[in-house]
């Protein structure tokens, strides 16, 4: 396929906030742009043109920044081979998440689809476009309590079964923004959110996010599902003779709790824990492992799950390696910028910096680092998960033509929250734990953050 021009400018377009992120740097530089978020931006390009190769554009890209560092510039944690190995120790957790996460979800969809419970939803939905916008509000729902991947992914398994697994780029966007925009409210639904909460902000602060969150489903949610059911009508009756197969049921919710109730147990026990160990991931990797004499995974499924999550793990390893130090002054304008940027670069370092810098208005940033990623198909985990469902999603000109509503639905909501709740700076420790309404204080207070769910 000829790249279009369209794909390239909106990929530059959507790199440019990155870019501005490292300016005033002494890096090697062209036109006052460190050489490092250069390079970065062409592996973003080259997925963007290249969507049909997009593994090895990640790959190559990820050994090439890698040895630009190791032999011009150095590491954040030093120079030569003892920085990469410092680099490495420092992002290992992140990346062992990762992959624990969307291997283990792949199998898990798998095991949901064969319960055959989604055969059954067409008895339960409306027949015309609502049936899509209350599947989209049911992924909302379940992103607030489980990962974002999981909501995504039995998002995507549902509307599989819904529309014969015909479904349109804007809808498969809108199932990955509804599972970010679920997410982005609660403490346990992204990581992001964990982290604010790790580093002391009260929960009802990033409570504040689904203000913002309804606002743009019900913009992005309508428009999808129309969008859907002019492409292919929902299933109007269930499957005769459907029985629910409760095995893989039950296997499908041990695996959900076991990755909850870990994230749960040590961010309320031991919070360290988790930035030294890959617990989530591991978690769902034996779960799925314990239940296997119950219902054998197939793991036949592995090998293309593998190749998607190598993919991820490349843009999160350049992501971590860009020599971003500090973040535009808090403000309302940073903070809606901070959401675009989410969508190239990996939201984990910059929530990390957002808490180190301090001084944010923790609901604004919770929503516009959750939600932002979703803009385009690389821009979360969830996403990556859905498009190796769904590889015709591995286009960014066909998702942000089909799902330019999410784009929209972000801004929208963003200025909703801003004119009904206002904006709200102030350091993360004040009143953290307590059920109090935080002051217009923007005074900037040092802390740390840890990440204990890693979903981008």
């Amino acid at each position: 396929m000829t790249p279009s021009p369209a794909r390239g400018i909106a990929a530059l377009l959507l790199s440019a906030p990155a870019l501005a992120l490292a300016a005033g740097t002494a890096r090697p530089s062209l036109a006052g742009i460190p050489v490092d978020f250069l390079l970065f931006a062409a592996v973003l390009l080259g997925v963007t043109l290249f969507h049909h190769h997009t593994l090895r554009v990640a790959v190559w890209g990820a050994l090439l920044v890698t040895a630009y560092q190791l032999l011009v510039t150095g590491f954040k944690a030093g120079p030569g081979l003892a920085g990469l190995a410092g680099q490495i120790g420092h992002e290992w957790v992140t990346l062992a998440n990762l992959l624990g996460l969307l291997l283990g979800f792949a199998l898990l969809a798998d095991h949901f689809e064969k319960s055959r419970l989604p055969e059954l939803l067409p008895n339960w939905l409306p027949d015309d476009w609502r049936g899509g916008f209350v599947l989209l509000l049911g992924v909302f729902v379940m992103s607030a309590f489980l990962d974002n991947i999981a909501a995504a992914m039995i998002g995507g398994t549902m509307a599989g079964v819904l529309y014969k697994r015909r479904l349109h780029i804007g809808f498969l966007a809108a199932i990955v923004a509804a599972s970010n925009a679920g997410g982005a409210g609660s403490v346990v639904g992204d990581t992001t959110t964990t982290m604010m909460w790790i580093a002391g902000a009260n929960p009802l602060w990033v409570l504040e996010a689904y203000v913002g969150g309804l606002v743009a489903l019900a913009f992005f949610g309508v428009v999808a599902a129309r969008q859907q059911h002019r492409f292919q009508p929902i299933q109007k009756d269930d499957t005769p003779g459907v029985r629910i197969e409760r095995g893989r049921l039950a296997v499908v919710l041990m695996i959900l709790l076991a990755a909850v109730a870990a994230n749960l147990w040590f961010n309320l026990r031991d919070p360290a824990v988790l930035d030294h160990f890959p617990v989530i991931g591991a978690a769902v990797v034996l779960a799925l492992l314990v239940t296997a004499p119950l219902r054998r995974p197939d793991w036949g499924l592995l090998p293309g799950a593998f190749k998607g999550s190598i993919f991820l793990l490349g843009l999160v390893w350049c992501a971590s390696l860009m020599p971003v130090e500090h973040l535009p002054a808090p403000s309302w304008v940073t903070t809606l910028g901070l959401g675009f940027v989410s969508a190239v670069f990996d939201n984990i370092p910059l929530t990390a910096l957002a808490i180190r810098q301090d001084g944010f208005d923790w609901g604004f940033l919770a929503y516009a680092v959750g939600f932002g990623g979703s803009m385009i198909w690389f821009g979360s985990s969830a996403g990556v998960a859905l498009a190796g469902m769904y590889p015709e999603a591995r286009s960014v000109g066909a998702w942000i033509r089909g799902g330019w509503h999410v784009a929209v639905g972000y801004v929208l909501g963003f200025f909703v929250m801003l004119a009904l709740l206002g904006w709200h700076g102030h350091p993360i420790k004040q009143g953290a734990g307590a059920l109090t309404v935080p002051s217009t204080s923007t005074s900037t207070f040092t802390t740390t953050a840890t990440s204990a769910e890693v979903t981008s």
